[in-house]
């Protein structure tokens, strides 16, 4: 394992382009700085369960959509079905394959979050209700000066944030531009502008999730990769190399940075499916991840959450969403239909890894695909049983 940033010249990656992307999203560690996480020194590798065919199609806005259609249109790489810890079918495409390591985008919060909670269990958190500012350095008065972990988990940080993928100006595009030493992700964190009162609305800006970062490597005292490898990696058994993007200083991009198998992407869903539970082993406290995967406060209810000028049908959880319904589901997503989708009545887990071209040219369903890729993930699970 290397705790040393690779330090690469980086591409001119066209985001949010329409241009494709799956020659990029498989190869993101050798394009700028990056650090590695080894595989586990006891690799566990999933068992195989009986083969399943993938409904020919489901129903989305009215319409009947081809399943093999909506794969070839989204760019998907992988496409990952376990059901009770068990392989049920496994695809890949383009520049996928079973030990090719993808792009997380935000699928990367989930695992974030389930650090901070084994922080807390440890005790070098004192509890989600302490201030945020009380593990590292911020400016007085700035976002995140006294505001409680948990309004951030929460998405709930009152943080000025703009994630407009169509303005070169907004914050999204501010915080990437930490990565190539214009400033620093801890930089853009102890600076960020405070909007409104925490605890009263739900946004989702990914640098709160920057913000669990600054917290994570200043509660340990450790590198997020170094902590991760010994609390994630090793004991759930990891099979495959794995990445952190970085900014120049070496801090990871927890909001978006990870690069790792679909395989190894479904340990995390397998894991909280178990309410933290790894063959035996409480890796995550379970109240955390019970938490973790509901919408507990008013704002973080679905269709409270807001995405950009829209509310969303989602809720949120500690950096999970949760969609509306008694199901019980919650997911990891990213941008570009990255998902770890969670059923936990079937028992399935899905990893889908995609690199959706149109992703972000507009704000609209119709590029973006969100509702529609949930909508098929569910139509996966419930053909389970």
């Amino acid at each position: 394992m290397s705790n040393e940033p690779n330090q690469h010249a980086r591409e001119d990656i066209p985001f949010f382009s329409g241009e494709p992307m799956h020659d990029y999203f498989c190869r993101m560690a050798e394009l700028g700085p990056s650090v590695t996480m080894g595989p586990s020194p006891t690799p566990r590798e999933w068992e195989e369960g009986e083969p399943f065919d993938l409904p020919d199609s489901f129903e989305f806005d009215g319409a009947e959509v081809c399943s093999e259609a909506f794969l070839t249109r989204t760019d998907t790489a992988a496409l990952l079905v376990l059901q009770n810890g068990k392989i049920r079918f496994e695809h890949y495409a383009l520049t996928g394959g079973r030990h090719v390591r993808w792009l997380s985008m935000s699928v990367a919060k989930s695992f974030i979050s389930a650090l901070v909670g084994i922080a807390a269990d440890e005790g070098l958190i004192g509890s989600v209700e302490d201030p945020i500012s009380q593990y590292f350095a911020v400016e007085s008065g700035s976002a995140y000066d006294g505001v409680p972990i948990i309004d951030v988990l929460q998405m709930s940080s009152g943080a000025r944030w703009n994630e407009d993928y169509n303005d070169p100006d907004s914050d999204i595009f501010r915080l990437a531009a930490a990565m190539n030493g214009a400033s620093t992700f801890d930089e853009f964190v102890a600076t960020s502008a405070r909007e409104y009162r925490s605890g009263t609305m739900c946004r989702y800006n990914s640098a709160d999730t920057q913000a669990l970062t600054s917290l994570l490597a200043g509660a340990t005292g450790r590198s997020i990769n170094d902590y991760m490898q010994e609390k994630l990696v090793d004991p759930l058994g990891l099979v495959d190399e794995s990445h952190w993007l970085t900014d120049t200083t070496g801090r990871v991009g927890g909001f978006f940075g990870l690069n790792m198998t679909a395989r190894d992407f479904a340990r995390l869903g397998e894991l909280y499916r178990n309410d933290g539970m790894w063959h035996g082993c409480q890796i995550v406290p379970a109240d955390y991840v019970r938490a973790s995967v509901s919408a507990t406060a008013a704002h973080t209810q679905p269709g409270q959450v807001w995405i950009g000028d829209h509310q969303d049908e989602f809720g949120y959880g500690y950096q999970w969403w949760i969609p509306e319904g008694d199901e019980g589901e919650f997911n990891a997503i990213g941008v570009y239909n990255q998902n770890i989708y969670v059923h936990p009545p079937s028992g399935a887990v899905i990893v889908k890894l995609s690199a959706n071209r149109t992703y972000g040219t507009s704000t609209e369903e119709a590029t973006n695909k969100e509702g529609e890729t949930a909508t098929f993930l569910r139509n996966i699970a419930l053909a389970l049983n």
